[in-house]
């Protein structure tokens, strides 16, 4: 028998819209991960990126359990001394609700240029609406 190594023009990408509303953050970002790699196709390879195309809403409506809203801190650095901010998750939630799932599924992927590369096929909305009705997505249930 022989392997069968998976060549980028076999990859076929499929777009999936997921709601957030209700769904608890990291049980959400680990799904997420996992469709954006490719883990859930037969064809998958870890030094490519075989994953699909996700788009999240209604990302300011998700669940997080216990104190998190208060004690999850979220920090920016401007580059100059003394410019490292920080934020609670319940802060961050009313003025970027986007980062929130962004940053929790980033930490989730490779941490490389593969990682980015998998990281722009998210798509991230803080409200039901969005503009990719074009491409057709399929509810994602998990």
């Amino acid at each position: 028998m022989r392997t069968h190594s998976t060549k980028p023009s076999e990859i076929e990408r499929q777009w999936y819209v997921v709601d957030a509303e209700g769904r608890t953050l990291g049980r959400l970002a680990s799904e997420i991960a996992k469709i954006l790699k490719g883990k859930h196709k037969p064809i998958y390879a870890p030094h490519l990126d075989t994953g699909d195309y996700v788009i999240v809403i209604n990302a300011r409506k998700i669940h997080v359990t216990g104190r998190k809203m208060d004690q999850k801190l979220y920090h920016r650095h401007s580059g100059y001394p003394s410019g490292l901010t920080s934020i609670t998750l319940r802060e961050q939630l009313k003025r970027h609700p986007t980062r929130v799932i962004r940053s929790a599924v980033k930490g989730m992927l490779p941490h490389n240029r593969l990682g980015r590369s998998m990281l722009r096929k998210l798509k991230v909305y803080a409200d039901a609406a969005h503009p990719h009705e074009a491409q057709q997505p399929r509810p994602l249930e998990f």
